[in-house]
């Protein structure tokens, strides 16, 4: 059995209600159930939440919500494994035979079907893989990155400064959409940032991360520009 877990949890604090504020003419939650049912990679779709209202919407847009998150895996400490860890356990602990799991955020309204289908691919294709997340490549190169201090311009890796850019190693970040995993990787709480895990990679249009009112803003625009 495959199951796609959806954290979302009620005490958003830069955006309040996050994860289901409206966004282009339905809640932001939305958009990841409506990935995960169009993907056909899922046995079960579970919204893991701690707010009755989260629940309600996630149900209608066609998750199941069968546990309300407990109060010590809601707060601003709680991390994504803790949440999967928790969910596999319920799974398993009420008869489900799980395989593969997904972990899809709340707060992904670019992520595509095949993304998901891609990063499932990858799993079953290979046995020494723990895990297929999304990511995609930095647009500017790492190695020439600034910081201040002191109010002073400094470069984190100044033996860098004249290495031309098609010579310095591509990098990559986190899309923060979605985590598919083994049963035992998420069991075991193993890290997603490891050798045994691969990245579907998306393109840089398809990523936007919504944590502060400017990131939402920006995402609102983004997504208007590519559903013209």
């Amino acid at each position: 059995m495959n199951i796609a877990i959806i954290p979302a949890r009620g005490g958003s604090k830069r955006i309040p209600r996050k994860n289901i504020k409206n966004f282009h003419g339905k809640p932001l939650i939305a958009y990841s159930i409506e990935a995960a049912i169009k993907s056909g990679c899922f046995d079960r779709i579970i919204v893991s939440t701690d707010d009755t209202e989260i629940a309600g919407i996630a149900q209608k847009y066609g998750a199941e919500v069968p546990f309300i998150r407990p109060k010590g895996i809601s707060d601003d400490y709680a991390t994504t494994l803790d949440v999967i860890n928790h969910a596999v356990k319920f799974c398993i602990k009420n008869g489900m035979d799980l395989e593969y799991i997904c972990c899809i955020y709340a707060t992904a309204p670019f992520l595509l079907p095949e993304y998901l289908q891609k990063g499932l691919s990858y799993l079953q294709s290979n046995e020494s893989l723990n895990y297929a997340f999304s990511a995609t490549n930095f647009s500017f190169p790492i190695q020439r990155a600034i910081k201040l201090k002191n109010n002073k311009v400094e470069m984190f890796q100044p033996e860098h400064l004249n290495t031309r850019s098609q010579d310095l190693e591509e990098a990559y970040h986190d899309a923060g959409q979605f985590y598919w995993g083994k049963k035992g990787a998420f069991l075991k709480s193993l890290p997603f940032f490891a050798q045994d895990s691969v990245i579907v990679q998306l393109p840089r249009d398809r990523v936007q991360d919504i944590d502060t009112s400017e990131d939402w803003d920006f995402a609102e625009k983004l997504f208007s520009v590519i559903n013209k």
